[in-house]
């Protein structure tokens, strides 16, 4: 398929076959499965997916992309496909069976915002896979303590389970880009790890102390905390937001709601 990649739009089109087979293998589609792909490009996933489920949601940007990915996908299957903003999709309103298998190389450009999007439909979700900036593969898997580790991190491992799968060289794309990338899986919980009364409030505090990460939380949560309510849930006011876990961050929101109770 002869398609210019277009720099608005982050593209990056996969075309190494060994990657394409890493790829599928890990996804093992099946007939049974509702797959939605994000960003199909030039089509390098699209058919192997379509050919093994036989019906595949697809949502692509670039409208010139839209006949190609038809005529390449004619004779393999069922594709519905969507030329909008992945953005913009409720993906939990798609005419598809539920839950949800979802893949994509996301553009790098919209890739955390593109993240918490699907986050917050996540009961609709199964499993994901993303190709994505390894950086940002990093941030998601990362542990307390590194210096990786942050808000990224802890929103997405209060909601998945995250394994990383391998990486990807700047090769495997054309054209290159000037990172290199990684394959993840995303698996939302049945249950979050830890019980939080107001979600939205977890997304404050943790929004909050890393706003400036190398503050203390007395002085990052200030205004949010008194020094004495952060010790008196055991966390040390000293520490910086890098260090908690997702279970201290879990009692510092329950704190704010329990108040505001």
């Amino acid at each position: 398929m002869a398609h210019t990649p277009r720099k608005r739009f982050g593209q990056h089109f996969l075309h190494d076959p060994a990657i394409i087979g890493r790829i599928i293998a890990s996804i093992n589609p099946q007939p049974s499965d509702s797959l939605v792909e994000i960003g199909p490009g030039r089509g390098a996933i699209t058919l192997p997916l379509l050919r093994a489920a036989r019906r595949l949601h697809v949502i692509e940007l670039d409208r010139d992309l839209v006949g190609p990915l038809e005529t390449l996908c004619r004779e393999a299957g069922e594709l519905t496909l969507h030329n909008t903003d992945a953005l913009r999709v409720d993906f939990c309103e798609l005419n598809a069976p539920m839950p949800l298998r979802v893949v994509g190389n996301l553009p790098y450009n919209i890739s955390t915002p593109l993240l918490f999007h699907l986050l917050a439909q996540s009961r609709c979700i199964a499993d994901m896979y993303f190709m994505l900036q390894k950086e940002v593969v990093d941030r998601l898997a990362a542990s307390p303590g590194s210096s990786q580790y942050g808000r990224l991190s802890v929103m997405v491992q209060y909601r998945c389970a995250v394994t990383q799968l391998f990486n990807i060289g700047a090769g495997a794309f054309q054209p290159p880009p000037r990172v290199e990338s990684a394959f993840v899986r995303l698996v939302p919980f049945a249950k979050p790890p830890v019980e939080v009364h107001d979600e939205d409030l977890l997304a404050a505090v943790v929004r909050q102390a890393f706003s400036q990460r190398r503050k203390t939380l007395r002085n990052a949560l200030k205004g949010m905390f008194q020094e004495q309510e952060i010790r008196g849930l055991g966390i040390d006011p000293s520490a910086r937001a890098e260090v908690l876990g997702i279970r201290e961050f879990a009692s510092l929101a329950n704190c704010v709601a329990g108040r505001r109770e």
